[in-house]
């Protein structure tokens, strides 16, 4: 299994007002739901961060998202060791796998994989 990026998701009410700041550390906006945008570093596009207004798809909101290249086969090593997996697998609109799990402090992980190739 290998990782592709691991990104902090953060609630928020100020989507438009995070764009701007950020945008002054140098992260560009490179996708936005309209609930959901992701910013990232033009020169290292992994260097990412999420800001969620809600999940609109799931009950919870996750605190963040890690991005493997074979997302079954992660979900099945989670459930076999008995992990609590809070969101079913499932496919999303927007070009993604994924399933919400607790980690042993609570947190909600988003395991992701892109169902569509990305540029």
């Amino acid at each position: 299994m290998s990782v592709r990026r691991v990104v902090p998701d953060l609630r928020s009410t100020a989507l438009k007002e995070n764009r701007d700041f950020y945008g002054l550390l140098g992260l560009e906006e490179v996708m936005n739901q309209g609930w959901v945008m992701t910013l990232a570093s033009p020169a290292n596009p992994t260097a990412q961060l999420t800001f969620l207004t809600a999940d609109r798809t799931a009950p919870v909101t996750p605190d963040l998202s890690i991005e493997v290249d074979d997302v079954d086969a992660v979900h099945a090593d989670l459930q076999a060791a008995g992990a609590t997996i809070v969101r079913p697998l499932a496919d999303e609109e927007w070009g993604v796998r994924r399933f919400f799990v607790r980690d042993p402090d609570g947190r909600i992980v988003n395991v992701l994989g892109h169902t569509v190739s990305r540029p």
